[in-house]
């Protein structure tokens, strides 16, 4: 590192809690904050973290604040709520950066407010699950001020295989919808290719490795064989989710036919109680209704 930052994390969740304990192996000094602190506590008897006990106790020490939460309502609480990331003064200059997929539109509003207070903002969403989280494989998509993902680069680097500027306020998040709605396609695809099988009499084990050694094999019908293999649906990345981020692609314009179906399916299959397994739990659900 260049530079050594003060870090500030918000949210230990499945992908937070890792990423963490990546931050803290690269040598970077981390304090975290997580609505329930036992989570906060018990991570810092493990590792070397402090631990917070409001959003706002990070400003006085925190180069960079982290957050890594579940959308756009819990990004925007942590802000405005009476013990938020506004309701104190920052300590010294100070950079946020929210890793969550969100919509473009909260990250251009939320960038405003940072402006108006003299922070800076980037959103740097992430490709990649728990696994990657785990393994500081993520990708990292960053919009914003280039000089600040610079500034914040080594960071990126402890979390990731790669990280990318793509422009301006809005842009990362833009591009992390659009991964996630080709996964969501992929991941379709491939529930509905097992369930024609079957229905035809050839079953998952014989077809699946077809799969994934032809030229459609790819990561996702990779990892998501041994699930629908083992009927497993234990979340890795929850359908849930998906449908949060294809439903905003859709309330950003996304109009396409396989989009529009993704979006039903997910929709349906979340309303039926399938939310939150596994996103190849669409499978199950399929199969299922």
């Amino acid at each position: 590192m260049s530079v050594k930052l003060n870090i500030g994390w918000i949210g230990l969740g499945n992908m937070g809690t890792p990423m963490v304990k990546n931050l803290v192996k690269a040598g970077f000094e981390v304090t975290v904050y997580n609505r329930s602190a036992a989570k906060s506590e018990a991570l810092s008897k493990e590792i070397q973290v402090g631990v917070a006990y409001s959003p706002a106790e990070l400003l006085a020490t925190s180069d960079v604040i982290i957050t890594m939460l579940s959308d756009d309502n819990a990004v925007k609480e942590l802000y405005e709520r009476a013990d938020g990331i506004f309701s104190a003064h920052p300590g010294r200059e100070l950079t946020i950066v929210d890793m969550s997929t969100v919509s473009p539109e909260t990250t251009k509003y939320l960038a405003g407010l940072c402006a108006e207070k003299g922070i800076s903002y980037l959103d740097a969403p992430v490709a990649g699950s728990v696994k990657p989280a785990e393994e500081a494989q993520l990708v990292i998509m960053v919009g914003g001020d280039e000089k600040i993902y610079e500034k914040v680069k080594p960071a990126f680097d402890a979390l990731g295989r790669m990280s990318v500027y793509l422009g301006e306020n809005g842009k990362a998040n833009v591009a992390k919808l659009s991964v996630n709605l080709l996964l969501g396609i992929v991941d379709q695809g491939l529930a509905e290719a097992v369930i024609f099988a079957r229905k035809n009499g050839l079953s998952a084990e014989l077809l699946l490795p077809l799969i994934n050694a032809s030229a459609v094999g790819c990561g996702v019908t990779k990892m998501k064989t041994d699930n629908i293999l083992n009927n497993d649906f234990k979340p890795a990345f929850a359908l849930k989710l998906l449908a949060k981020d294809i439903r905003l692609a859709t309330e950003n314009g996304m109009d396409t036919p396989v989009g529009k179906s993704l979006h039903t399916t997910l929709q349906s299959a979340t309303a039926k109680g399938y939310g939150d397994q596994d996103m190849i739990a669409v499978f199950k659900y399929l199969s299922e209704n």
